[in-house]
């Protein structure tokens, strides 16, 4: 019967799917954008062509899309941008939201972003007054699948520069062919004569050990390549000049500190910003962030006045300017060029003071007043650096340090986990007579007391001041972020039980003797509590929802006729 009613649903989709919509599941849109002697860079191309962007959008796109003249990027450079969206957020659609429920929290999309993944080609050309040929191709888009669409734009731009707009026209129709990006799944992505293979990560996942796929693609295609991740950058390669550091920059991070990252090339910049949001993960990372930052973009003023104490944003920058603009910026982390990979790094040992930094081609290293609350761990470092030497695989390397990070957050977060869970009333005072229960509010003094005989010392080796790391941490965005997600998932799950408990209950018995005036009442309490069933239904059993819609009828027909119908209206 489930397979008839799966056979019927998939039916009803395919028949129900328009042009694009598979591909907006994906990407808003493909740009291309160009030099213009007499305006700079310019919008070329916006395809699908019914797209719409604000002028604003365009402008940040545009500006955002070529790297730094200072730069020197000649050949190809491939880095991506984070801009907001103008005006503001928009709601998403069905299946953004339904990909928003099963996704990772750290990995759900936001509705006042998007993300732009650029491919720029400069080359010398004589035929050309200016003696360059510059453009870039730019694939906008909603989801932060880092590894997934820098290998789609670097399969897709040279493509087009090779053909032009044929082929970017035949990759967004492949694009549009793409099964939805439903977490838990495997899918097959078919692009321009090539197959990606890829698993997007699911909330019930296991965060450490291997992870089993749901379901396969139902299309038995040659895969070409097998992406490890949907979206993790290679953190080890990122931050290998300043390993030593690791540490104090997760605690940065974690509390929400403002960082400018400062390097030669956008692609330096952005994935080490994306490294540095991705290290408090399964956590998700609740400030601004922009993996690259222009003089131009339209928050330019907003993030560098000195009127006001620096924002809680990460910014990745090239241009020298900064060096000066944001010297007052507590924590600036100074890139040197990625090595060779495989090489064992010069390591920038000491924190320097924030204001040593006078220049963008100031040394190497993490220029802050900050002192950790954490003592070091040095073994992860002495294991990194013997792995260097042995030339062990970065991917190895890069998975040694991704794990010690998850343990490190998951260690500072369980004891918050358990605290939350302690929150919750107890399942034998949820009556079906009264409203459902709310949590309790969270009392950080209360959670404090707890640290020293429940806190992370108990998963963690690392000593040190937790408890004063876990203050700062409650004034951050991603304390409030994370605060608020349980909330809507406790509140939820009260919800659900209270809705258990209304269907189980004998309510023909408890109405027998009631005014009419709470029988309606109750009546109206049920259909809230359907209502709720129908918009949560992959996480309400169906049993539950039969019985309550079986008891409403029932009680309904006790009414007199004519409030009856009032009801039934």
């Amino acid at each position: 019967m489930n397979q008839i009613l799966n056979d019927d649903e998939s039916s009803f989709r395919s028949n129900t799917i328009l042009p694009w919509d598979q591909f907006s599941n994906w990407i808003h849109c493909a740009c291309v954008v160009t030099f213009d002697l007499e305006l700079g860079q310019a919008m070329e191309l916006i395809y699908p062509g019914h797209i719409k962007l604000t002028d604003k959008e365009k402008m940040n796109i545009c500006y955002l899309s070529f790297p730094d003249s200072n730069s020197g990027c000649m050949g190809d450079t491939q880095f991506h941008f984070r801009i907001r969206q103008c005006p503001g957020k928009r709601p998403l659609s069905r299946s953004h939201s339904q990909y928003n429920k099963d996704c990772p929290v750290s990995l759900q999309l936001d509705d006042a972003h998007y993300y732009g993944f650029v491919y720029f080609r400069q080359t010398k050309d004589r035929t050309i007054r200016r003696g360059y040929f510059q453009k870039s191709v730019v694939l906008i888009t909603k989801l932060p699948c880092v590894a997934l669409f820098n290998q789609v734009i670097s399969i897709l731009a040279p493509e087009y520069f090779d053909n032009g707009e044929p082929s970017l026209e035949a990759a967004c129709h492949d694009i549009d062919q793409w099964p939805s990006p439903v977490p838990g799944d495997t899918l097959n992505l078919p692009i321009m004569g090539t197959v990606l293979q890829v698993r997007v990560p699911c909330r019930s996942d296991k965060l450490i050990g291997s992870v089993q796929s749901k379901s396969e693609s139902l299309h038995s295609l040659p895969v070409h390549t097998v992406l490890p991740s949907l979206h993790e950058v290679d953190i080890y390669s990122a931050f290998l000049s300043i390993l030593p550091h690791v540490q104090l920059l997760w605690e940065l991070v974690l509390i929400g500190e403002p960082i400018v990252v400062m390097a030669s090339s956008p692609t330096t910049t952005c994935f080490t910003v994306q490294a540095l949001v991705n290290m408090i993960a399964p956590l998700k990372f609740c400030s601004d962030f922009r993996p690259y930052f222009t003089i131009h973009d339209s928050e330019f003023k907003e993030y560098t006045t000195k009127t006001q104490a620096p924002p809680n944003v990460i910014l990745g920058v090239t241009n020298p300017f900064f060096a000066k603009t944001l010297q007052h910026w507590p924590h600036i982390i100074r890139i040197g060029d990625m090595g060779s990979i495989g090489s064992s790094p010069k390591l920038a040992n000491k924190v320097k003071k924030a204001a040593a930094l006078k220049t963008l081609d100031s040394n190497p290293g993490v220029y802050t007043r900050y002192k950790s609350f954490l003592t070091k761990d040095k073994m992860i470092l002495k294991r990194l650096m013997k792995g260097a030497q042995l030339k062990r695989p970065v991917e190895a390397q890069n998975a040694i340090l991704r794990r010690h990070l998850l343990e490190l957050t998951q260690s500072f977060m369980i004891p918050l986990e358990r605290y939350m869970a302690s929150l919750m009333p107890l399942q034998r005072n949820i009556s079906p007579y009264k409203g459902p229960p709310k949590l309790r509010p969270f009392d950080s003094e209360k959670f404090l007391e707890s640290v020293e005989h429940s806190g992370p010392q108990l998963t963690s080796g690392i000593k040190g001041d937790w408890e004063s790391l876990y203050r700062r941490f409650f004034r951050s965005p991603n304390f409030d972020g994370w605060y608020q997600q349980r909330q809507r998932e406790v509140n939820q799950k009260l919800q659900i039980l209270h809705l258990e408990a209304l269907s189980d209950a004998n309510l023909s018995e408890w109405i027998a003797d009631k005014e009419e005036v709470e029988i309606v009442d109750l009546i109206l309490k049920i259909k809230d509590k359907l209502a709720f069933a129908l918009h949560n239904h992959h996480i309400v059993s169906k049993e539950s929802v039969s019985r309550l819609q079986k008891q409403l009828e029932d009680i309904v027909i006790t009414l007199p006729d004519d409030l009856q119908s009032v009801i039934k209206t």
